[in-house]
């Protein structure tokens, strides 16, 4: 079926070549990208470009933000949607900040007697619902390899899990996907997690602990691990990888270097 939106992009696209020598360069460098076909290959590329053309990237402080960087981001940023629909699954934000170094962000917590709690946590990423995505420059810089963390999917993971309007691990689901498998699956995995911290807090998990704060945590970074990491994923929780496999329309294992395994 013709459309305006899809004609548009393609007339932008055909305006705006991407380089193939700049493109060559961060595919080399991101692991993650190299067992993605050609032609997958070339649709994030140009997903990437219009990932770059929508949204604004703004630095706090002197940072190297040049047209490498900006497409290295970019195509990790774009590599969950790379099997989806062409929709707006990014949509409630324009803007990426990227900071210098992990950065202060106001908390404020109510308690059940009513007494409102306020600090500073230090944080690598943020995102805000209907606002922008904060980005730590090291975490930018040491994502994209195959070792359970990447700061950009994480990130934009929580804006994917915003679109139904709140932050709790529940995104938008395909209309094959049924409620019930994602929310026993996922919960079952998070309440095993949280067994497991609550028996030893210093219990050398096989994801990052930090995903039992709380099930949009939880989302955020298993979908961390899908992608960067993800036979840890399917070792720790198969049936969160089976979820997002559906949701997201991969299998990264698949990609994974034998070496990695």
């Amino acid at each position: 079926m013709w459309s305006f939106r899809a004609w548009r992009q393609r007339r932008w696209l055909a305006r705006h070549p991407l380089d193939p020598a700049l493109w060559q360069q961060v595919v080399a460098a991101l692991p993650l990208l190299h067992g993605l076909t050609e032609a997958q290959l070339h649709c994030l590329a140009q997903r990437s470009l219009l990932f770059l053309r929508d949204k604004r990237l703004s630095c706090v402080g002197d940072l190297p933000l040049d047209d490498y960087q900006r497409l290295r981001l970019a195509a990790q940023a774009q590599l969950p949607l790379l099997a989806l629909d062409d929709l707006d699954w990014y949509q409630g934000f324009h803007e990426i900040i990227l900071y210098a170094d992990d950065f202060l962000s106001p908390q404020r917590y109510r308690d059940s007697t009513g007494v409102e709690h306020q600090w500073d946590d230090a944080r690598s990423g943020e995102a805000w619902l209907q606002g922008p995505v904060i980005l730590a420059w090291p975490g930018v810089q040491e994502s994209g390899q195959w070792h359970g963390y990447n700061l950009i999917i994480h990130e934009l993971a929580h804006k994917l899990d915003m679109l139904n309007g709140d932050v709790n691990g529940l995104p938008p689901l395909h209309a094959d996907m049924r409620l019930e498998d994602w929310s026993h699956s996922l919960q079952t995995a998070f309440d095993d997690l949280n067994a497991q911290l609550d028996a030893d807090p210093a219990a050398d998990t096989l994801i990052d602990p930090y995903a039992a704060s709380c099930p949009g945590e939880f989302f955020a970074v298993c979908s961390e691990y899908f992608f960067s990491a993800p036979d840890l994923l399917l070792q720790a929780y198969p049936q969160v990888y089976r979820q997002l496999r559906l949701f997201y329309r991969q299998d990264p294992l698949q990609r994974l270097p034998a070496t990695s395994i």
